[in-house]
Order: C-alpha cells, then sequence, then structure tokens
C-alpha cells in the first residue's frame, strides 16, 4: 500500500510540475507576440508614424485657424458695426452743436434792439451778388415775408445796410461797405457827425468831420437817426484811422465796420409799420425815379 501512495505521489508531482512547465512557455511566448514586431511592420511604422504626426499637427492648426478667423470675422463686423454706430452719433452731435449756436445767435438777435419800434424779420444770408459792381448781400426773405424797400438791416453787433431790391422770396441788401449806401453817423464819445460810405470790402470812410472834433483811435460810430432810413444809436463800427490834411476844415475818419461781413449768416430785417412805412416806400420809389433820371441823362 506504501508503494501504491508513494507512486502515485509521484505522478501527481510530475504533473504538477509539467503543468506549471506549460504555462510558463505560454507566458513565455505570449509575451513575445506582445513586445516584438516584424521587419516589414518596422518599415510601416517608421515611414507612416512622421507623416501621421504631421498630419495631425495641420489638421489642429487648419481647426485652429478657422476658429480665429470665424472670431476675428465675427470681431471685425462688430466693429464696422459700432464704427459706423459712432460716425452716426457724431454727425448728430455735430448737428446739435450747431443749432445751438444758430440758436443763440438767433436769440441774440432778436434781444438787440428790443426797445425799436419796429417789426423784425429773421432771414439768413444765401449769396453775394457778384454780378454786381455794389456789395450787396442776397437774403432768403422778401416781399411775401413783408420785407419793404429801404428796410434797414441789423445784427447783434451793428448795421449792416438797407433793404434796396426785393422780389416775392429775395431780397438784396445795400452794405456799409458800399459807396452808394450813405449813413449818417455820429462819434459816439463826442457826439460829432459825419456821413459814412463804403470804401472797399473791409472798410467804410466817414467824410465831412470837423477838422476840429477831437476823435481817437477806437471811438465808436452810431447812426445818428437822420436821413429816414436808419433808427437812432445802431453801432455802424469804430474809428481805425484819422486823416488830417494840412488844409481844409474837415477831416477823413477810417471806419472799421461792426459785422464781419465775411462771417455773416442770419440778419434781423426791421420793417417800420404804419403811416412811417407808407413815407419810406413813397421815399424809396422817388429815389428810384431820380436814379432812373440820372441814368438815363447819363446815356444821352
Amino acid at each position: 500500500m506504501r508503494l501504491i501512495e508513494d507512486k502515485e505521489r509521484r505522478q501527481k508531482a510530475v504533473l504538477n510540475i509539467l503543468v506549471l512547465l506549460i504555462a510558463f512557455v505560454g507566458v513565455a511566448k505570449r509575451s513575445k507576440t506582445l513586445d516584438e514586431t516584424s521587419a516589414f511592420e518596422n518599415i510601416l511604422i517608421d515611414s507612416f508614424a512622421p507623416l501621421q504626426t504631421s498630419l495631425t499637427s495641420i489638421r489642429t492648426e487648419v481647426a485652429s485657424f478657422f476658429d480665429h478667423y470665424v472670431v476675428n470675422i465675427n470681431a471685425s463686423k462688430k466693429n464696422v458695426s459700432y464704427q459706423k454706430r459712432i460716425d452716426e452719433l457724431e454727425g448728430e452731435i455735430a448737428q446739435f452743436q450747431e443749432l445751438r449756436r444758430e440758436n443763440k445767435r438767433l436769440k441774440d438777435l432778436l434781444q438787440f434792439g428790443t426797445g425799436v419800434d419796429y417789426k423784425k424779420i429773421l432771414a439768413q444770408v444765401v449769396a453775394w451778388d457778384a454780378s454786381s459792381d455794389f456789395r450787396v448781400i442776397r437774403i432768403n426773405k422778401g416781399l411775401a415775408d413783408g420785407v419793404t424797400l429801404q428796410s434797414p438791416v441789423i445784427t447783434a453787433n451793428g448795421l449792416v445796410g438797407y433793404i434796396y431790391r426785393l422780389t416775392d422770396s429775395f431780397a438784396d441788401i445795400l452794405t456799409v461797405l458800399d459807396n452808394n449806401n450813405r449813413v449818417d453817423g455820429l462819434i459816439q464819445r463826442v457826439r460829432a457827425h459825419g456821413i459814412v460810405e463804403g470804401y472797399n470790402s473791409e472798410k467804410s470812410i466817414m467824410k465831412y468831420v470837423s477838422r476840429a472834433e477831437p476823435i481817437i483811435l477806437g471811438d465808436v460810430v452810431i447812426t445818428s437817426g437822420l436821413g429816414n432810413i436808419y433808427p437812432k444809436g445802431i453801432r455802424v463800427g469804430k474809428v481805425s484811422r484819422i486823416e488830417r490834411e494840412s488844409y481844409g476844415i474837415t477831416q477823413n475818419v477810417e471806419i472799421t465796420p461792426a459785422v464781419d461781413f465775411g462771417r455773416l449768416e442770419e440778419v434781423v430785417i426791421l420793417v417800420a409799420e404804419g403811416d412811417e412805412q407808407k413815407k419810406r416806400e413813397w421815399e424809396a420809389l422817388d429815389q428810384m425815379d431820380e436814379d432812373s433820371e440820372k441814368q438815363a441823362r447819363s446815356k444821352r
């Protein structure tokens, strides 16, 4: 019995050893198939791995480019929209500022001469009459707006001239720069009289001022109220030069107008009402008849 048992034990031990050997061999073969590749596979891997790396990199860069492109396009569209809105707002601000300046000028015009008993008509300058030898300004108000001939025209700064030609919708102003416009002026400080006439495109001259009058530079010249055109007290300009001749009893005084004609945009027309208006109209018609007769005589 003991011999039989020993034999069985030896057989079991041999079987166990065989099983372990087979297991080790299987593990060894399995590890070899996982770790080792063939020469052909090595060539393929070595050839295509860089290409795969490049393709992956290109794909990443293309995806990133399109992502940034879309973002930039959207941002660019927004910037264009924002810039357009900014331009619109700046334009509106400029318009509001211009309206504010215009309102201030008109307010000053309406406040000027509040004590003068005239109807006031606001008008805008539309042109200088370049076709005439006269220094004339054209405005956008006429007979249909109640403007009459020989109506004085002013601004908040002073005297512009008077209406000498009319249509239904427009009127021409003969300015104080024209030598055909004669204003009876008064040196405000010394109360000396003289006749102000246009001299050139920037100056007027005051004639027939007594040589004995102590006029100085900077003296203010105003309308005297004589002549049936301009009301008294409207500022004409300032004395900018004095010429005293070595002989004679008068002196010539250069006047710088109170109105800056180069920047003139709006004016106020002073229209007389009632009997005074009719008187001025008749005087204007008589003056036109006299001028027509003079022209006819000069042509003969």
